[in-house]
């Protein structure tokens, strides 16, 4: 929308100032006055919408090229057999649902969570998996893709019902989950992020060093070189490389080897190209939806009208993001590479998935306690066997003024 108006404001612009006699300084300061006056009545109409609508109006924005939200999402089928990492995973992820459900009802005096999301024991290859999945699939497509927790105000929470709805069948609890105040999505990583974060800044640290030592040893000791008119331009490369550039600072690598001088140069460019390549590395880690989810989260929530969130639970802290965020994201390309990265994951089937900078997101948990964990063994159809990794406990901590503004409530 706003692009739409920054077209017509600047083909009609002098007709405009012409017609109704404006005298302004410039035809730019006029432009900042009515932009102002557009974004203050398009935020205006966007809070008289009700949340469905705001998101569908993000998604307007958003290019085919990351998801299409006209085509609806393809029906997978189902997978023929687990494996132990898979089954880990699994594990995994319900321990972090379980400690987010925990903390929220041990802490909060107004509001209480309830298990939403479907969820079963099985796994492929064992009987009734394929019937439990192509049901999955099905409800995928009328209502979209349950999140794990919905979060309801005590007043409204049905102790009837009680704190698991999620064998329930959705025709039976419509009206309910309509009255939650946010439904959230729990993901999982088996990271350590004050550890990895400390590695990376001090990675980063490492081959800034080298990279502007290199630089200077460059232009002190070989600027005679450089001059010559073939390579002249490489002067302007390294005098424009500092700590601001170099996260994006890209140049073509030449080689020259007719003398000891000219080869030890090439050297040194080549050195200082890999060490830049390092520092531009990903040095963060993720909170991380599937492209592919994208549509079912919108399904769930043009059925229910109720706020989605994220939330990713490392093995010492959790983050968050809403998925109106997540869109607004992807509306805007100039943000790629610092606060997201769109990839295929060769840990998930090589399925694209949006990588989100947890540092542009909302810290949860400031400290989790880790949970006790256990191998199991576990027998399959003709004898096969699987080993994989079970967790039980654990505590986390809440940041409640963060979590009550990214849930924008007034109270927890």
């Amino acid at each position: 929308m706003l692009q739409q108006f920054n077209d017509l404001f600047n083909k009609s612009i002098y007709e405009f100032i012409g017609k109704y006699k404006i005298e302004y300084n410039s035809a730019k300061i006029l432009k900042k006055d009515c932009l102002e006056i557009f974004e203050h009545y398009t935020n205006k109409q966007r809070k008289n919408m009700s949340y469905y609508e705001q998101i569908r109006e993000i998604t307007k924005n958003i290019p085919t090229t990351i998801v299409d939200f006209s085509i609806p999402r393809d029906k997978t089928s189902p997978p023929t057999q687990a494996s132990s990492n898979f089954i880990t995973n699994k594990e995994q992820g319900d321990w972090a649902e379980d400690l987010i459900f925990r903390a929220v009802n041990e802490t909060s005096k107004n509001y209480v969570a309830v298990r939403y999301g479907k969820s079963d024991d099985l796994i492929a290859g064992e009987d009734g998996f394929d019937e439990f999945y192509n049901n999955f699939q099905d409800e995928l497509y009328t209502i979209g893709k349950r999140p794990d927790l919905l979060i309801f105000k005590k007043d409204d929470f049905d102790e009837q019902l009680g704190f698991n709805i999620s064998n329930l069948e959705h025709s039976q609890i419509t009206d309910y989950v309509k009255k939650a105040i946010a439904g959230l999505e729990i993901r999982s990583s088996a990271f350590l992020i004050k550890k990895y974060e400390k590695e990376m800044n001090d990675r980063t640290d490492k081959y800034l060093n080298i990279a502007f030592e290199i630089k200077d040893k460059i232009l002190s000791e070989y600027l005679d070189l450089l001059e010559h008119p073939k390579r002249k331009h490489y002067i302007e490369i390294l005098n424009s490389i500092n700590i601001d550039t170099i996260h994006s600072i890209n140049f073509n690598r030449r080689g020259w080897y007719s003398t000891e001088r000219l080869t030890q140069l090439t050297n040194l460019f080549k050195e200082l190209k890999e060490a830049i390549k390092i520092i531009q590395k990903r040095d963060y880690l993720s909170i991380t939806p599937k492209v592919e989810d994208l549509k079912v989260v919108y399904k769930w929530i043009e059925t229910f009208n109720v706020p989605h969130f994220y939330f990713q639970v490392f093995f010492d802290k959790s983050y968050a993001i809403s998925f109106k965020n997540i869109l607004e994201l992807i509306t805007q390309p100039d943000k790629e590479g610092e606060y997201y990265e769109i990839s295929k994951d060769v840990h998930n089937q090589n399925k694209t998935t949006i990588k989100i900078n947890t540092k542009k997101t909302t810290e949860i948990a400031y400290k989790i306690d880790e949970p006790e964990h256990k191998s199991i063994r576990r027998e399959m159809g003709r004898g096969r066997l699987l080993f994989y990794v079970t967790f039980d406990g654990g505590t986390a901590y809440l940041d409640i003024d963060n979590l009550k503004q990214l849930l924008n409530i007034d109270d927890f």
